[in-house]
């Protein structure tokens, strides 16, 4: 028995994925856990991140359509704990707000050799940790005892994991979003640049794959189907899920990768922002989302969607019933007077 479609799956998607019918998914659209320490992927170390991302890939091999397509939405920058890395030190000029500077403490040194840290501090009006720091560099970033962060580019295992499933780098999308100034404190401590822009790797699945353009307008095409870099603005409040990508990015490759009726699929549902831009484009979806109390929220926000969509619908099936009518009224007035010319 396979999992059915309109339906979130609760569980994990390295089981769930083995559960879809074969070659049955249109477009295969989402955004894995990004391994920042979010709530939800604390249970994840480094290496069962990269476990995860790369058998998640291979699973869709099965269940994409000959020619269909798999859209991962991923910030291209990871960053994690590496105990290996040296340790990063920063004199912040900025952030100093003791102007004692190493030389003054090698003079005080060279007259009182015999001082140790704590009688240097007072004899100089600091703190032993002035001291300490400016003597040995020990202005760690993330602490002394702590590993430093590294960042690692992602994009590169992404494209690996495809090709090991037979699955093809496609074509890539910049999302450029608003800028995460509060995800990205670093920013005032060094000279990286703060987060503002993520990737969406597309990749296909050897087939026939049909293009119709006709999918989009064709102001849509000049606007963003034709275009590489779509402008997005994030989620305004991520006040019942941590990390909420905005409903115009799935939407938007929903319309442009797959036909009306079409199964789109999100194996890390969330908020269920996928199958809200699936039904709003007349789609089917499917979910897997591992905990509960998203599954709950996700099935909340569809079920809302369909109500509006079919309010809306049927409001659209009225203006042409009362358009037909119309016309139906026009055309024997019409045809009353041809009558009684005659």
């Amino acid at each position: 028995m396979f999992l059915s479609p309109n339906t979130i799956h609760q569980g994990d998607a390295q089981e769930l994925l083995a559960q879809i019918e074969p070659d049955s998914v249109d477009l295969s659209v989402w955004s894995p856990p990004y391994h920042l320490g979010k709530e939800y992927e604390k249970h994840l170390s480094y290496t069962n991140w990269v476990d995860l991302l790369r058998k998640v890939i291979c699973l869709h091999y099965a269940i994409l359509k000959p020619g269909a397509f798999l859209a991962i939405n991923c910030a291209d920058i990871l960053a994690f704990p590496d105990e290996r890395m040296p340790r990063l030190q920063a004199l912040t000029l900025g952030r100093q707000t003791i102007s004692i500077t190493r030389e003054q403490i090698l003079d005080a040194k060279e007259k009182y050799p015999d001082y140790n840290r704590h009688q240097l501090a007072r004899l100089l009006g600091c703190s032993e940790q002035t001291i300490d720091r400016r003597l040995n560099g020990n202005n760690i970033r993330g602490g002394k005892y702590n590993a430093q962060t590294r960042v690692h580019l992602v994009g590169g295992l992404i494209e690996q994991a495809g090709l090991d499933a037979g699955l093809y780098l496609y074509d890539r999308r910049v999302w450029v979003k608003d800028p995460a100034w509060q995800n990205s404190k670093w920013h005032s401590l060094s000279y990286r640049a703060v987060d503002e822009f993520e990737y969406v790797y597309i990749f296909w699945k050897p087939g026939i794959t049909t293009v119709n353009r006709k999918r989009l307008s064709r102001e849509e095409w000049g606007e963003w189907g034709s275009r590489a870099v779509w402008n997005i603005r994030s989620v305004r409040a991520n006040n019942d899920h941590e990390a909420k990508f905005p409903l115009e990015l799935p939407r938007r490759l929903i319309k442009l990768l797959t036909e009306p009726n079409g199964l789109v699929l999100d194996c890390f549902m969330g908020s269920g922002t996928t199958g809200v831009a699936a039904v709003q484009e007349g789609r089917s979806y499917m979910g897997i989302e591992l905990q509960a109390q998203y599954v709950t929220l996700a099935e909340k926000n569809i079920a809302s969607t369909q109500r509006l969509t079919s309010v809306h619908q049927l409001s659209l099936d009225i203006d042409v019933l009362k358009a037909s009518h119309s016309k139906k009224k026009l055309k024997q007035a019409s045809m009353n007077e041809v009558l009684l010319d005659d």
